[in-house]
């Protein structure tokens, strides 16, 4: 008979708690948890930090303009597989995983809108489409919205951001960058102001056409601008690249930017500027 017999434990089961997913973000720059809400509340930039997450373009376009003054147009421009692309996916495929994700034809949003009363013609890329990729679509988009600012004499804005060109479309794609350059050099004839707002990332193809070609370019901290990535600069030239190469603060630093502005100034700091170019139905001449 054993002397000592073994003790008997009592088990508790711990339940884990559901937490609804989507309700905090991580700053990754401090660390901090925010809430979603107030992260929504502030344009998403996190308060403390200042560090900017992506925000879908109608969330910009609600902040930005007057309320109830924006009118869409152009959404019934569809991209084509022109070239027959192949390859791990084609990009038919690709498009309607993106339509479907985003719930929109292609990268950018465009159409009219006022900014403090200011009447603009404006266009909003959205990087969460194909990397806002420029194709055949947006390059057309892009250009219409300023053809509408000529057509109206009102000023232009396009917020950018894109990964490059969209290699789905080859050369195609390519032809955009001198389309869109041609309308601004028809805009600039008219003496009509146009106002480039670079956001993160803004890249490759769309930054050396339009995006760099602002009468005033602005940009969000910490927006990463450049042609080429830095890896890829890196290898090419063998030399080692400056502390906080193509960053909005390095660009601003060397005369490549005209101000930055941090997304909850942004709709104050456009109207400021449109309200010195723009006077009643004429524009001021630059």
């Amino acid at each position: 008979m054993a002397l000592f017999s073994k003790p008997k434990y009592s088990t508790v089961t711990v339940k884990k708690k559901d937490i609804p997913i989507g309700l905090w973000n991580k700053c990754p720059i401090s660390g901090e948890i925010i809430y979603n809400k107030e992260l929504e509340q502030n344009q998403m930039v996190v308060p403390n930090s200042g560090y900017h997450f992506p925000i879908d373009p109608d969330k910009r376009l609600a902040a930005l303009l007057d309320e109830g003054s924006f009118e869409e147009r152009d959404t019934d421009l569809v991209s084509v597989d022109a070239l027959k692309f192949t390859g791990v996916a084609s990009y038919e495929d690709k498009l309607k995983q993106h339509r479907k994700k985003t719930g929109r034809k292609d990268a950018v949003y465009s159409g009219l809108g006022k900014i403090h009363g200011i009447p603009v013609s404006i266009a909003v890329m959205d990087f969460r489409f194909l990397g806002a990729s420029m194709g055949s679509v947006v390059g057309e988009k892009v250009t219409r919205t300023i053809e509408r600012a000529i057509e109206q004499s009102i000023p232009c804005v396009v917020i950018s951001t894109s990964g490059g060109a969209r290699m789905y479309e080859g050369i195609l794609s390519l032809m955009q960058m001198a389309k869109t350059s041609a309308a601004l050099g028809r805009l600039r004839e008219k003496r009509l102001p146009y106002v480039s707002v670079l956001t993160n990332p803004t890249t490759a193809g769309v930054m050396a056409s339009y995006a760099s070609l602002g009468d005033v370019i602005l940009a969000e901290p910490g927006a990463l601008i450049g042609f080429a990535g830095p890896r890829v600069i890196k290898e090419t030239t063998q030399q080692a690249l400056p502390e906080g190469f193509q960053t909005a603060e390095f660009l601003l630093e060397h005369g490549l930017l005209d101000q930055i502005v941090p997304r909850p100034e942004m709709r104050d700091r456009l109207g400021s500027l449109l309200g010195a170019f723009y006077r009643g139905k004429t524009c001021v001449p630059a």
